[in-house]
């Protein structure tokens, strides 16, 4: 986009997180441990870790794992992928089409594992996961279960703190852009860039994305009034 004339503002993050079925029958031991981000390669990428137990670390949960992606490009692929180390072509499994589609598909397989931003994740009304769903968590440091500074899945208050203050990991956060062709030369556009950044900001959070920090704000609103 920059080679091509692309001008560009954050105005909100949004967050991609794994997901599971809320009737896995390894549920518990997957809510206690979490999973490392290596596993998660070898889930995705490599297709090293086939069946549940490889993820677990239990032999008992020898159930066969059914991997899902998305077939679309798209924002959230890309998004995990890049936390994988690689992009999103890189990503195997059954493509299914859309954030919708990709939770529905994991809601009617036990054993089924996905990923979704976090609009699809939770339920809008009661801000839990949604039903039929259950957030992996992350083992961020790797020790084999998920620590209290780790578990911010609960509600979608609880992941969208972590991710404000840098907890969850970016990516799979990330922010999202207003794109134009060259900054904005029209003054009407211009105030609505600066509306969102400001006033505007109030709303991010009932549309399902996140609130920039205070600092990132400031640092995009600099960039209305820079002559270069």
């Amino acid at each position: 986009e920059a080679k091509k004339g692309g001008w560009w503002v954050a105005v909100a993050k949004d967050a991609v997180v794994p997901t599971v079925n809320e009737k896995h029958p390894a549920i518990r031991t997957l809510l206690v441990k979490g999973v490392k981000k290596e596993t998660l390669i070898d889930i995705w990428i490599t297709e090293k870790a086939k069946n549940w137990s490889e993820v677990t670390g239990d032999k008992k949960a020898a159930y066969p794992l059914h991997l899902y992606t998305r077939s679309d490009a798209c924002g959230a692929a890309e998004t995990w992928a890049k936390y994988l180390g690689k992009k999103q072509e890189d990503l195997q499994g059954i493509g299914v089409y859309g954030d919708p589609g990709i939770a529905e598909a994991v809601r009617k397989d036990n054993l089924g594992i996905g990923f979704n931003n976090i609009g699809y994740a939770y339920d809008a009304k009661s801000k839990k996961p949604v039903s039929g769903l259950k957030i992996l968590p992350l083992d961020l440091n790797g020790n084999s279960r998920v620590d209290p500074n780790e578990n911010f899945y609960r509600d979608r208050d609880s992941i969208t703190t972590a991710i404000a203050i840098g907890k969850y990991p970016s990516p799979p956060a990330r922010d999202l852009y207003f794109l134009c062709l060259g900054k904005p030369k029209k003054p009407e556009l211009a105030r609505f860039i600066k509306w969102v950044l400001t006033d505007g900001q109030k709303y991010v959070p009932e549309t399902g994305y996140i609130n920039l920090p205070d600092k990132k704000l400031k640092s995009e609103l600099k960039k209305l009034t820079q002559t270069h």
